[in-house]
């Protein structure tokens, strides 16, 4: 296992820093670099950029844990493998634009493997996309690169994980979803290591093709106080999620993470207005109606 998990890294590493290059190639500004070590065992490296030109904020955190109990959030499906000792590494990004019509993304590309005589392991991750304002052509996009990644390994996997990341991402206590979805996997060990671990770093190698192309066509769309204001109002329900039901916001600060790196997903600004309504036939109630429910994007 060590050698496996060695490769994972090693691929992670490789993936935070093409992602971060293409980034900054994107905005224009450069990423911070922050090292950080954790005590009981491990560390990571933050990439972290605030103030960009398109990024108002972004952040590609490279992490490898280990620990001598595994946190509840991380054995919630798997309950005989509680309080085990374990090793946990990931690469997570979050990108919040500045222009409201640039959605807000999210790929998270993790394996997790217990370390004691009798190691389990198994892989997670996927992207998701968050917009303000729907583009259906945009929502076609990402999908459909998301089928692309899924497809080598079977024709049922797109829409397993389809459906896996519209009922993850969704707030109970909203009655919605985050955003239009994506895909979305966890305690993914069917088929052996070498086929997960190729399912795993084919969606991370296509987060790109993704995402970049749906900000290129949208950041230069003119916006005004009106689309900040209802920006901010929806980060307000990216913070919801995030700080009540995110597994790996959950992992990290369970397991004695570093809090900067780990809620780094939050947005610079966000808002919250008690009981607000959008004008009816505006693109805010659009976002609602059209968007904000599962769909078939690839019909």
């Amino acid at each position: 296992m060590n050698a496996q998990a060695q490769a994972v890294h090693e691929h992670l590493a490789a993936l935070q820093a093409r992602i971060v290059a293409a980034l900054e190639a994107l905005d224009g500004r450069s990423f911070r670099s922050d090292a950080w070590q954790r005590p009981e065992g491990g560390g990571g490296l933050s990439r972290i950029l605030e103030e960009g030109n398109v990024f108002e904020r972004g952040g590609v955190n490279l992490s490898r844990v280990q620990g001598r109990s595994l946190p509840p959030s991380a054995s919630a499906s798997r309950p005989q493998l509680a309080g085990r000792p374990y090793e946990a590494m990931g690469v997570s990004l979050v990108l919040h634009p500045r222009n409201p019509y640039c959605p807000t993304v999210h790929l998270n590309t993790r394996f997790f493997s217990t370390t004691d005589e009798k190691p389990v392991w198994w892989f997670g991750g996927g992207m998701d996309l968050t917009p303000c304002y729907g583009f259906e052509e945009d929502a076609r996009h990402f999908h459909a690169t998301c089928r692309k990644a899924l497809a080598p390994f079977g024709a049922g996997h797109y829409p397993r994980f389809k459906r896996w990341c519209d009922e993850y991402f969704h707030l109970r206590h909203r009655g919605e979803p985050r955003g239009i979805g994506g895909i979305f996997f966890d305690d993914l060990a069917e088929g052996g290591f070498d086929s997960c671990f190729a399912l795993a770093r084919s969606v991370g190698e296509h987060f790109l093709e993704a995402y970049v192309p749906i900000v290129e066509r949208r950041r230069a769309v003119p916006f005004g106080q009106k689309e900040r204001d209802f920006q901010a109002y929806r980060r307000g329900r990216y913070v919801e999620f995030n700080l009540v039901y995110d597994r790996g916001t959950l992992f990290g600060l369970q397991s004695g993470g570093r809090t900067e790196s780990i809620l780094m997903s939050l947005p610079p600004q966000a808002a919250w207005r008690y009981d607000w309504k959008p004008a009816p036939g505006s693109p805010e109630e659009k976002l609602t109606t059209d968007f904000l429910r599962p769909r078939d994007w690839l019909e």
